[in-house]
């Protein structure tokens, strides 16, 4: 158990479902409506309701198997204690990797929003400086150890929802019913593209869980804190596309760059769209800042415990007292990814990488359960197998909807890995020979 027996149990229900919806509600919802909508039109409710029912079996298999494994990690913790180190390998990356390419595609979205109000960052040079310099300014503060943690979180979440709830309640009055009804019904095809690219915006709500050794009667507050969160997300979510939807209609899909700031200058005139622009900037920066923050502890934790075995990235900076290699190598990856790709295209990979680490979850409390590690009083999920086997069935329809392009990159990526992995074993295996 490490040191979890000293921390306080003080986290309740509410702000449990606090902490899940504030990691969760991020930049994507001020980027996807319009994109959805290009896809599904009117029918877009469909998506958000599909993707809401998956993340909440999602969170429910992150929950069990948390309330078994202690020790610090979340998914490829899980992962890798079910099926061992190399499967724990390939899960450590995906979430890297999947982590890097969520924040390139919020840095592009974020670029886009600057080129609205300033036209000349939309040329390919000015992108890319502006692009370095986010990513490197995040890098230096972090390196120098500037503590931004709570309190950013808590002026974000602010920033955040705000507008977005005050934008649904005065909508209204500017909805025409017209743009709401159903033209077509979508194809198949049509909605599970949609599917992929929407997830994005509900990914990430897993690490609202890693408080657990500070969440009092966790059996009962972890599956309440989950319902009421997801519950809100869904909500918030399609009362924000049924907003857009409703005041746009057709020119949804042509305001790609800022959806809700377009509604906004609808409904309170040009003041609302500054307010909704500021607050998706706003959004989108803090959600960079404290990805930048956090993910490179990860990569240090991961050296450290040799998960990832790069002893580098373990070092600490004299002076600073700051993983500041991984900080630095983090920061670069995401910035390279940035400069290579578009929103759209880097939230699909995103969400690709995202999934296959909670599909290998929701095998893993399918294998923890036939150990039979559980003990009394742990969080199990009820009706047996059906949610874990029902949220694996979902993730690969999910992932069946990617290209062949896409599909062939990530089996490569795999291959490679596994290559990497069992290159470094027999290197490590023949030093302890020798």
């Amino acid at each position: 158990m490490g040191n979890d027996n000293q921390l306080k149990r003080e986290i309740g229900v509410w702000g449990l479902s606090a902490n899940i919806v504030n990691i969760i509600v991020g930049a994507g919802i001020f980027v996807l409506p319009a994109i959805v909508a290009e896809i599904m039109g009117a029918s877009s409710i469909l998506v958000y309701l599909f993707c809401g029912f998956l993340i909440a079996l999602v969170m429910l298999c992150f929950a069990e198997a948390g309330s078994q494994i202690s020790k610090s990690g979340g998914g490829y913790a899980y992962v890798e204690t079910a099926f061992g180190p190399f499967p724990g390998f390939l899960a450590a990356v995906f979430m890297i990797t999947g982590s890097a390419f969520s924040d390139a595609a919020v840095s592009n979205a974020l670029v886009e929003l600057i080129g609205i109000a300033f036209p000349e960052f939309y040329s390919p040079a000015t992108r890319l400086f502006l692009l370095f310099l986010i990513f490197g300014g995040l890098a230096f503060l972090n390196v120098i150890g500037v503590k931004q943690g709570i309190g950013l979180v808590k002026v974000n979440t602010v920033a955040k929802l705000t507008p977005l709830v005050l934008l649904i309640i005065f909508s209204w009055k500017d909805v025409t019913f017209s743009n709401l009804f159903w033209k077509e019904m979508p194809s198949f095809s049509q909605f599970g593209q949609a599917c992929l690219i929407l997830f994005f915006a509900f990914q990430g709500g897993d690490a609202g869980l890693t408080v657990g050794a500070e969440i009092k009667n966790p059996q009962r507050t972890v599956p309440k804190a989950i319902f009421m969160g997801i519950l809100f997300v869904l909500l918030l979510y399609v009362m924000i596309q049924t907003a857009a939807q409703g005041v746009l209609g057709d020119q949804l899909p042509e305001n790609k760059e800022a959806p809700l700031a377009a509604v906004a200058n609808i409904v309170f005139g040009p003041i609302g769209y500054t307010v909704l622009l500021i607050g998706a900037g706003i959004s989108m920066f803090g959600m960079l800042s404290g990805e930048i923050l956090n993910l490179p502890r990860v990569l240090f934790g991961l050296a450290s415990d040799r998960v990832i075995p790069i002893d580098i990235l373990a070092s600490v900076h004299k002076k600073f007292k700051t993983p500041y290699l991984a900080i630095l190598l983090y920061a670069g990856i995401g910035f390279t990814l940035a400069a290579l790709g578009g929103f759209r295209q880097l939230a699909v990979i995103a969400s690709a990488s995202m999934l296959l680490v909670y599909f290998g979850v929701a095998l893993s409390v399918i294998k923890l359960r036939q150990k039979g590690n559980s003990e009394p009083g742990n969080f199990k999920i009820p009706f047996g197998y059906t949610v874990p086997i029902l949220s694996a069935g979902i993730i690969l329809f999910f992932l069946s909807n990617l290209t062949v392009y896409e599909k062939s990159g990530i089996a490569i990526f795999f291959l490679t890995l596994t290559i990497i992995y069992f290159i470094i074993k027999t290197i490590q295996r023949k030093r302890l020979n020798k």
